[in-house]
């Protein structure tokens, strides 16, 4: 940004914009008043609605309800750091089931809160909408926390909590027990050197509340600890697992933050150009009503070769805005304004050429927005979409300057930039002529696919597509189905990679056309879940490695193409029976290798007794398919989802990318999880 620029100005909303110097440490800027005491807790005003609709706090009390309990006490040492007070936090997962968060934050108030005649910790832990993140008072500038409800819902969402905390030279304890009642108040226990600070929490899910499992998934929140680091560079986050026969654990700090967190993302992939390109700054906005406010976002962002142009990943405040926002928007303003005023500048576009559209700049490209703002306006009730106006010029003015600067600096990389660009138009032209094509064409002078079994209901509520491996399969069943609400799709052979081919060859490709015109909601940006002809989109292939290829072949298509099928949950996985026991004119059915031993000695039978053990679908007949997979009083499925994007990205690209390395190394991570291979 030019000089003059930074001068104090008026934009259409009323706000008034004015350049903020950035120093190195921008946390230090962020740090919050040292003096945190119970005069920085505000009561907004009771616990029994938390554990009688825990779904209006937690979202749902299945797995990721009862991790959404870690995510809060965590969040709340997140918030420490953001502060600048916090730079170790730790997470233990401990053999009772319980779990415990430590960080060396200020520590919970331990004096009595006036509003309340509570302490501060007791005042956190029992009132909802009582915390020290509501502004002018408050003991925080900008917090992932904004509604002071998340230690009272965990702790009465919990059998028991325990909070110690180290302040101003003393131990402090408080116990709360089934659901938040308060059994041993705040006491003193003990002396700690001044220097000593934080608070520790402990508490253990009520199996009463979460009834579907109490048990933490490890990978679940390593990965959810590893993204907190990333995006708070320089901050140490542990996590202890104790509950198996040896402790296992990990470490994560990244000092240099978002870079770090867009080359592990780019990890399997082949850079283009080689830097991570980083861009920071703050502003300080007047509102209409006369506060001010002061913006920080930070950027970083990397070209690779791939095809993909959905890898921006958006965050403020540390919470993930999976449906972007207002940063986003600033962001693509600025990428699609100053990649085309370098081509023309460079002579890489033509003064005929069209403009390259956004789409184009952001093909192959992984980014991470993060966003700082002191009163952070969400779109709904989920916290996935930034509503704040004032932060698209901020983000657009500041990616602007500092990607151009860039790019007139490192003349290769910005060529190899605007090429991958240009190449990207060429293909979303190609691609564009294909899709018309494919309506006058293959895909459809029809508007549903001859292979296509359909069911005669028109609700997608109750109706199912299932997408069967080997025409053999899709016979059995097509006649073995329920045809008032289950339709079938067979499919020849294996799809297309689409992690690896362009739009235009994937338009080409039948058995994918297929699959888009049955499912009925379209691709890419223009793919309208509400559209969709069925809420279950069951794929169902043989239980060995081709199966298993061709599932993950499906997978890869529809988070590419068609992402909110998996994010609505909408995407299932069948479970056929991989053994077959005959005994006295009956036919028993097992899934899995400990069942056919517990059915073994159910039937009583002797040593050496024959099974049968299927190698695919097509050795069922219709009625054995209906019976054991297709039946929804008796079948078993698996439903997927999407709780990590990054993590599936990465996982999506070591799978079905170019390179081997990972693929090798997820191979031989996972290999002891294998089971029934063919060789």
């Amino acid at each position: 940004m030019q000089d003059e620029e930074k001068k104090e100005a008026r934009d259409e909303d009323g706000i008034t914009y004015g350049a903020v110097e950035v120093p190195a440490n921008e946390r230090a800027v962020e740090k919050a008043d040292a003096e945190y005491t119970a005069a920085n807790i505000q009561v907004l005003k009771g616990l029994e609605a938390v554990r009688t609709r825990p779904g209006m706090y937690i979202a749902t009390t299945a797995a990721p309800g009862l991790h959404h309990l870690v995510w809060e006490i965590v969040d709340n040492a997140i918030d420490e750091a953001l502060a600048g007070y916090c730079s170790h936090i730790s997470v233990t997962l401990n053999k009772d089931g319980s779990v415990t968060v430590t960080d060396d934050g200020r520590g919970i108030p331990v004096d009595v809160v006036q509003d309340s005649g509570l302490s501060g910790v007791e005042t956190a832990f029992t009132i909802l909408h009582a915390g020290g993140k509501f502004g002018e008072g408050g003991g925080y500038k900008v917090s992932g926390g904004l509604h002071g409800v998340g230690a009272s819902v965990v702790n009465a969402l919990s059998e028991w909590c325990e909070v110690e905390v180290k302040k101003a030279g003393g131990l402090y304890r408080v116990r709360f027990e089934n659901g938040g009642n308060i059994v041993a108040p705040l006491t003193r226990v003990g002396d700690v050197p001044e220097s000593e600070h934080g608070t520790k929490v402990t508490f253990k899910p009520d199996a009463q509340i979460f009834t579907e499992t109490t048990v933490y998934n490890y990978d679940t929140i390593r990965n959810h600890l590893r993204q907190m680091a990333f995006l708070n560079g320089g901050v140490e986050i542990a996590l202890h697992d104790l509950r198996g026969e040896e402790p296992v654990g990990e470490t994560f700090r990244y000092e240099g933050g978002i870079r770090e967190y867009v080359a592990f993302i780019n990890s399997g992939k082949t850079p283009i150009a080689p830097e991570v390109i980083y861009c920071q700054g703050a502003e300080e906005v007047t509102l209409v009503s006369g506060e001010k406010l002061r913006i920080y976002c930070e950027v970083a962002l990397q070209w690779t070769d791939y095809y993909n142009s959905d890898g921006i990943y958006s965050f403020c405040n540390n919470i993930s805005t999976k449906e972007g926002g207002t940063h986003v928007e600033g962001f693509n303003l600025a990428l699609n304004r100053v990649i085309n005023e370098y081509a023309r500048k460079a002579k890489l576009l033509g003064e005929k050429d069209p403009n390259l559209a956004t789409d184009d700049c952001r093909e192959g490209l992984t980014c991470v927005i993060s966003a700082k703002h002191p009163n952070p306006q969400y779109e709904g009730q989920t916290k996935t979409k930034l509503g704040n106006s004032e932060v698209r010029k901020i983000v657009s003015a500041i990616v602007g300057e500092q990607l151009m600067q860039f790019l007139m600096e490192h003349p290769v990389s910005a060529r190899a930039i605007v090429e991958k660009a240009k190449l990207a138009a060429k293909g979303r032209i190609a691609a564009q002529k294909a899709r018309e094509t494919a309506r006058k064409g293959a895909l459809g002078i029809s508007s549903l696919p001859g292979k296509l079994a359909d069911c005669s209901s028109k609700d997608p509520e109750v109706c199912e597509l299932y997408i069967v491996e080997g025409n053999s399969a899709g016979g059995s069943a097509k006649n073995g189905r329920d045809r008032e609400t289950q339709a079938v799709l067979p499919l020849r052979g294996k799809i297309l990679n689409v992690e690896k081919a362009r739009e235009e060859r994937i338009f080409k490709n039948a058995e994918i056309g297929n699959m888009i015109l049955a499912i009925g909601g379209g691709i890419r940006e223009n793919f309208d879940v509400s559209k969709i002809r069925y809420h279950k989109i069951v794929i169902m292939t043989d239980a060995d490695v081709d199966g298993d290829h061709i599932r993950i072949l499906l997978l890869t298509f529809f988070y590419r193409f068609m992402r909110p099928l998996i994010e609505g949950g909408y995407v299932y996985i069948a479970q056929p029976p991989l053994y077959k026991i005959d005994y006295k004119g009956n036919a028993y059915y097992a899934y899995n290798d400990a069942e056919l031993e517990k059915l073994k000695r159910a039937l009583q039978l002797r040593e050496g007794y024959p099974f049968q053990r299927y190698k695919g679908l097509g050795e069922m007949d219709a009625q054995q398919l209906w019976e054991t997979t297709m039946d929804p009083k008796v079948r078993k499925m698996i439903r997927i989802t999407l709780e990590d994007a990054v993590e599936a990205e990465k996982v999506f690209t070591d799978l079905m990318g170019d390179e081997v390395l990972p693929r090798k190394k997820f191979i031989s991570e996972n290999a002891r999880f294998a089971e029934n291979l063919d060789y």
